[in-house]
C-alpha cells in the first residue's frame, strides 16, 4: 500500500480508536496503527510521541464523540420523563455482546488514566443533567433522578451482559420504565 503524505489528526486516532474497539487496547501499537492509516510508524510518533500518548487521545476523542452524541440525544428527545428513557436507550446500541465485552476494556483504561477519568465524572455530569431537564416539568420526581436513571441503565447493560438474550435496548427500556414507575409513584 502507498503511503499517505498527509492525514488529520482526527482520522489517524479514529483508526486507532477502531483497533481498540476491534482487538482491545494493547493491540494499539505504531506498527498496527501505521498498517491501519497508511502513514509510517516514525510520522506517528513525531505527532504522538508514546503509546500512551497516542491511546489518551485516541480515547479523549472518544470522550469527545460521545459528549457530543449525549447532547445531540439531549436536544432530539422531548422534556418528558419518555424523553429521558429514549436518550439512555439511544446510548445503548453496543451492539452485540462481544463489542459490549470489549468496549469494558476500553472503559479499563478510562478508569486507570486520570485524565480520562476526568472526561468519564464530566460525562456523568452532564448526562445527568440531560435527564433531569427532562424531569423539569415532574415536581415529584425526586432531585438526583439524573444519577439515579443512569446508575439504573449502566447497570442494566451490566445485567443484560451475563444474559445476552433480546435486544439490549428493549432491556434497557423496561429496566427504565419500572424505575420511573416507582420514582414517579405518589407515595414513593
Amino acid at each position: 500500500m502507498a503511503r499517505r503524505k498527509t492525514l488529520s489528526d482526527e482520522a489517524v486516532l479514529e483508526a486507532a480508536l477502531a483497533i481498540v474497539q476491534a482487538q482491545g487496547p494493547e493491540a494499539l501499537t505504531f506498527e498496527s496503527l501505521s498498517r491501519a492509516c497508511g502513514l509510517s510508524g516514525s510520522t506517528l510518533v513525531q505527532r504522538f510521541g508514546s503509546k500512551a500518548a497516542l491511546k489518551q487521545a485516541a480515547l479523549l476523542q472518544a470522550w469527545d464523540g460521545l459528549d457530543a452524541r449525549t447532547e445531540a440525544l439531549a436536544s432530539a428527545v422531548p422534556r418528558t420523563p419518555a424523553g429521558a428513557i429514549a436518550l439512555l436507550v439511544g446510548l445503548s446500541d453496543y451492539g452485540e455482546i462481544e463489542a459490549y465485552a470489549e468496549g469494558l476494556l476500553v472503559l479499563r483504561e478510562d478508569l486507570r488514566d486520570p485524565l480520562l477519568r476526568a472526561r468519564g465524572a464530566r460525562w456523568k455530569k452532564q448526562l445527568a443533567e440531560a435527564i433531569e431537564a427532562c424531569f423539569a416539568d415532574t415536581p415529584q420526581a425526586p432531585k438526583d433522578i439524573g444519577l439515579l436513571m443512569a446508575s439504573q441503565w449502566q447497570g442494566s447493560l451490566l445485567w443484560w451482559s451475563f444474559d445476552p438474550e433480546g435486544d439490549v435496548a428493549e432491556y434497557v427500556r423496561h429496566g427504565l420504565v419500572r424505575l420511573v414507575a416507582v420514582l414517579l409513584a405518589k407515595d414513593a
